[in-house]
């Protein structure tokens, strides 16, 4: 399924919705129909946190129901008619991790140096600012303090269910599906701030795009291999295709994120986990020779294959 948060029409409310068809249908009003036909009295969700928050059972008469040829309830409207948000637009911790290989050698490489052996111990992380989610087609502000503004080119999964230790084995049972995400980055403040040790900051925290929607795992079982998964990402800016990796080629995969995530630390329905740049996803690694730092006017675009395209304008 497509699972979407959403604009009413006035703009002033963001409510959960889900994709059948090209159509959107509202979540919360879709849960009140099925507990009137199964003669039940539930609390219905309102938002996709809630949603994922659900017992599985409950969880599944949506499922049931997308299997459906026909679907009777009112729609919101067309898909192309309607304004999404991000699909989280306020979750409780996003961690991004660093776990294409390629996108680490290569940026180290740019600054002349080499690859940090203890890089393959284990997948890392930091912690970035969930309260600076944008969604598609929402305007990004370039911070005063940047000259280097760069988009990166990444995928994020969403926990779909509480655990904390999972193993690597039963990690993908936790996932509840993919999106793409754009996190943003002011290189010049991230260069000056990585100096100190303690990772990027102010850097980072401005804005971090995600959408359109959140694919749940299951539309892309044909293209899973193992932990990995079979799709193409590409990044364009002002229409001129700059960037083409897969998410197949993840070193660490988003099983392995989750194990280390979870150590000693409990993940909740609506955490948001980061891969991290896809190899050739960023201008750092590009080089300002194939292509300028971002301005404001230029509109970013990221896609991948059935996880849809993110689109950004700065501002």
């Amino acid at each position: 399924m497509k699972l979407v948060s959403y604009y009413t029409s006035d703009y002033k409310r963001i409510r959960a919705g889900w994709i059948h068809n090209s159509s959107v249908y509202d979540l919360e009003e879709t849960y009140l129909h099925l507990a009137e036909t199964r003669g039940e009295d539930i609390s219905s969700p309102v938002s996709l946190l809630d949603y994922l928050n659900l017992p599985q059972l409950r969880k599944n008469w949506l499922i049931d129901l997308d299997k459906t040829t026909e679907i009777t309830l009112p729609t919101v409207g067309k898909e192309q008619e309607i304004k999404f948000a991000a699909p989280i637009p306020r979750p409780a911790s996003f961690r991004d991790f660093y776990a294409f290989e390629e996108h680490v050698k290569t940026a180290r490489k740019k600054r002349g140096l080499d690859m940090i052996p203890e890089w393959y111990d284990f997948p890392v992380f930091y912690f970035s600012n969930a309260s600076a989610i944008k969604g598609p087609d929402e305007p990004v502000e370039k911070p005063e303090y940047t000259e280097w503004l760069d988009y990166e080119l990444e995928v994020a999964c969403v926990i779909g269910k509480e655990g904390r230790n999972i193993k690597r084995g039963e990690a993908s049972e936790y996932i509840e599906g993919f999106m793409v995400l754009n996190d943003w980055s002011a290189r010049d403040i991230q260069r000056q701030e990585v100096k100190v040790g303690l990772g990027p900051a102010k850097g980072k925290d401005f804005a971090t795009s995600m959408g359109p929607y959140l694919v749940t795992k299951d539309e892309l079982e044909e293209r899973r291999s193992g932990e990995h998964y079979d799709l193409e990402m590409k990044a364009s800016v002002n229409g001129v295709l700059l960037s083409q990796g897969n998410m197949k080629s993840l070193y660490f995969s988003f099983a392995q994120m989750i194990e280390r995530a979870s150590e000693a630390c409990t993940l909740y329905p609506g955490d948001i986990i980061g891969s991290g740049t896809v190899g050739t996803g960023c201008i750092l690694e590009l080089g300002t020779e194939a292509h300028r730092w971002l301005q404001k006017g230029d509109v970013v675009e990221l896609s991948i294959e059935k996880l849809g395209v993110l689109r950004n304008e700065i501002i």
